[in-house]
């Protein structure tokens, strides 16, 4: 039983790093392209 939770956990440990590095690469690509979107704004 133990061991089962444990594996369970380094799962979701992975998962959750996973999800978090998506969110990151979402955030950079949104500021990207904001900036670029700013830039044509002022010409």
């Amino acid at each position: 039983m133990n061991q089962k939770r444990k594996a369970y956990a380094e799962k979701q440990e992975k998962e959750g790093q996973k999800v978090v590095q998506w969110i990151f690469a979402a955030l950079i690509l949104l500021a990207i392209i904001y900036g670029v979107w700013v830039m044509t704004l002022n010409g």
